[in-house]
């Protein structure tokens, strides 16, 4: 195989391997639960990401149980969320411009109204002005 062709899989990437030790199957499980637990927080939290957890989550219960990761793939609030950003589809505009209007609601409420500290608002607006970017440039439907 030279350089520049291409990856040879020898299996499916988005096939489900969980793990043969029981053990280790409780461990993934457990570390799903709580990536997947900050992430439904980071849903209300604009500060903590969610993504980021969703993801982390969805590769554990990948490892810990496929039914777990097939619910985290079909669930009603975050399932098609969650394919969209696997399967590298993007975010329609509706929700990006929705995203962001909350994201600058709940960022400037903060940063106006429960700190005095100019170094916490310049840090909120910073977050607020990155996390901006990256929903910007992100793939849209």
């Amino acid at each position: 195989m030279t350089d520049d062709s291409p990856v040879q899989f020898d299996r499916n990437p988005h096939e489900i391997v969980v793990a043969r030790s029981r053990t280790s199957r409780l461990l993934w499980n457990i570390a799903g639960t709580f990536f997947l637990s900050l992430g439904a927080v980071g849903i209300v939290m604009p500060l903590l990401p969610t993504t980021p957890f969703l993801l982390l989550a969805a590769a554990c219960y990948l490892r810990g149980s496929a039914r777990m990761y097939n619910w985290m793939l079909t669930n009603r609030y975050f399932g098609s969320y969650l394919r969209n950003y696997i399967e590298g589809k993007g975010i329609p505009p509706r929700v990006r411009i929705a995203t962001i209007v909350l994201l600058w609601m709940v960022i400037g409420f903060s940063a106006a109204f429960m700190t005095d500290s100019i170094l916490v608002r310049i840090a909120l607006l910073l977050v607020a002005f990155g996390v901006s970017i990256h929903i910007l440039t992100l793939k849209g439907k």
